[in-house]
């Protein structure tokens, strides 16, 4: 599995008007909604239902909030990049600027757990995050997290 078969382009925002955690994660609904034709509605219940459980907030700004959901045929994903870092109940308590969410079927198992580790490992490469933060184009950003995806693996 690679970043790219969860990650659609057009899945990468920069978002500037996020002021909440909340505001956050309905943002990552919509992205859901116009790029895999998910319903927002329940996408942003999932996600705030999981949160419910224990915050996705894992450190160093970022965030990796994730919802199983119906309808769904396979693991995807929206990354996004705050301009203006919010709080997230993170566990080192700083604020959130990279979020990448993921989306999985509710009966995915092993193949969401393998999205998670993936993403995780790639975002917890300080060098991928300082590249990530350096830029506002969503196209770079997506090279950005794809490409150290791959480097990682060779």
């Amino acid at each position: 599995m690679d970043i790219q078969m969860i990650l659609k382009p057009e899945a990468v925002r920069v978002l500037s008007a996020v002021s909440s955690k909340k505001r956050l994660l309905h943002e990552l609904g919509g992205i859901a909604e116009s790029v895999y034709k998910l319903n927002q509605s329940l996408v942003v219940e999932a996600l705030q239902e999981r949160e419910s459980l224990g915050p996705t907030g894992v450190g160093n700004g970022v965030a990796l909030p994730h919802a199983r959901l119906d309808d769904l045929d396979e693991v995807v994903g929206a990354l996004v990049l705050l301009e203006k870092p919010v709080d997230f109940d993170s566990v080192d308590r700083q604020p959130v600027d990279l979020a990448f969410a993921l989306f999985a079927p509710r009966d995915a198992g092993v193949e969401h757990l393998k999205a998670l580790a993936l993403v995780s490992r790639t975002l917890r490469d300080p060098s991928v995050c300082a590249k990530l933060r350096a830029n506002m184009d969503p196209s770079t950003l997506y090279t950005i997290v794809t490409e150290a995806q791959s480097a990682q693996a060779a």
